[in-house]
């Protein structure tokens, strides 16, 4: 199917990306949480898992969880205990970095390992999370069925993430957007609904973020074109025009509804 094609990109790629330029890149780009709309998201998604109402004992599971951003508002806002957990080493150790001496530390673990093998026992966790980040993993089967393995009965599944739009896209442009983000497969916001029904779990809500997307995509372009000189001055002048050019191209998508974003909440019975 036309824009639907999965690329050869290895975890190893996606960890040499974010172990060198192109983590800070992002972080300049989206802060911290390296995701879409930073803390304010993190809050929508809580409060449509309805964290902010779960009480301070749960234990949530961060896939995919970068510089602990999220894990350490999480735990700081609203008491919880969080596990976080990336592929890449040099993530993890800055997450560790940044979140030791915080009050709320103890109530942050950071793991190093992969969405497809969780390293955890079944029944684990009382909300397993993820933000923007699932892009990153190409069997999205195998990654659900983990998220369902290890999350109670009666748990929630609460995640957003990086996905195709309505507008078909040709071979040429998703050759190139996928390989500028280093994206081995995207899935769209009916496929993922597909996806979490086969698993088993029951879909509470889904919601099509693309407007939303498509902003933030203007955003992290002016924030780019602005940091031009120290970006050159730190990384020099070919990163530059390799991020403007990438950037500027995921934009133009975005506004063409050939990409997007979603949003999904899903309960294991």
């Amino acid at each position: 199917m036309v824009g639907h094609k999965k690329y050869d990109f290895s975890v190893n790629d996606v960890s040499e990306v974010y172990a060198g330029p192109g983590g800070k890149l992002w972080e300049l780009l989206m802060g911290e949480q390296i995701h879409v709309g930073g803390p304010e998201q993190t809050d929508l998604l809580a409060k449509k898992a309805e964290i902010d109402k779960t009480g301070q004992n749960i234990i949530l599971l961060d896939i995919c969880s970068a510089l602990g951003g999220p894990a350490r508002h999480l735990a700081e806002k609203y008491g919880i205990n969080v596990v976080g957990l990336d592929i890449t080493p040099e993530m993890v150790l800055e997450a560790k970095k940044r979140t030791a001496g915080k009050p709320f530390a103890s109530k942050i673990e950071f793991r190093i390992g992969s969405g497809l093998d969780i390293p955890a026992h079944q029944n684990s966790f009382d909300v397993v999370w993820g933000q923007d980040a699932w892009c990153y993993i190409r069997d999205k089967v195998r990654l659900l069925a983990e998220t369902w393995r290890v999350l109670k009965p009666g748990g929630t599944l609460a995640f957003t993430d990086w996905i195709w739009g309505p507008v078909k896209v040709s071979d040429e442009e998703s050759d190139f957007l996928m390989t500028f983000m280093v994206f081995p497969d995207l899935q769209t916001l009916d496929g993922y609904s597909e996806l979490l029904k086969a698993v088993g779990y029951d879909l509470v809500e889904r919601e099509d973020l693309q407007v939303d997307f498509a902003k933030h995509m203007d955003i992290y372009i002016d924030t780019l074109q602005k940091a031009k000189p120290d970006i050159e001055v730190g990384f020099g002048a070919e990163l530059y025009i390799s991020a403007e050019e990438g950037v500027l191209a995921w934009q133009k998508a975005a506004h063409e509804k050939k990409v997007g974003r979603g949003l999904w909440i899903a309960k294991k019975p």
